[in-house]
């Protein structure tokens, strides 16, 4: 019948929005733990006296501490905007998630 395809689908949809849900809290995440990283660094630079190393690849070079706090914050302030917008996108389809399934519920409701 048309409401049981139309129920599969939904089905479907709902099998898709929660690997989506999946892949961008494990995205955000990625992007918290680097903005802990972040932070840790401007710590340890705020206590630090002596001579200041930033590591660029597989290369070590002197640096100076305005320079790389300014390099951390902007670092971080990218990177906090994105984890923002995986907020928003996670919230979005956290909505559609929970409508389609409230939706799927109602029509297996409906046929019994």
């Amino acid at each position: 019948s048309k409401m049981k395809k139309e129920t599969e689908e939904k089905k479907g949809q709902l099998q898709l929005l929660e690997q989506n849900l999946q892949n961008i809290s494990a995205q955000k995440q990625n992007f918290q733990a680097q903005l802990i990283e972040i932070d840790n660094a401007l710590e340890e630079l705020s206590k630090s006296k002596g001579k200041i190393y930033k590591i660029i690849g597989p290369v070590m070079i002197s640096s100076e501490k305005n320079d790389l706090e300014k390099d951390l914050n902007s670092k971080k302030e990218i990177i906090g905007l994105r984890v923002k917008n995986f907020e928003k996108q996670e919230n979005k389809l956290k909505e559609k998630f929970t409508e389609t399934q409230e939706e799927v519920l109602k029509e297996l409701k409906n046929k019994e």
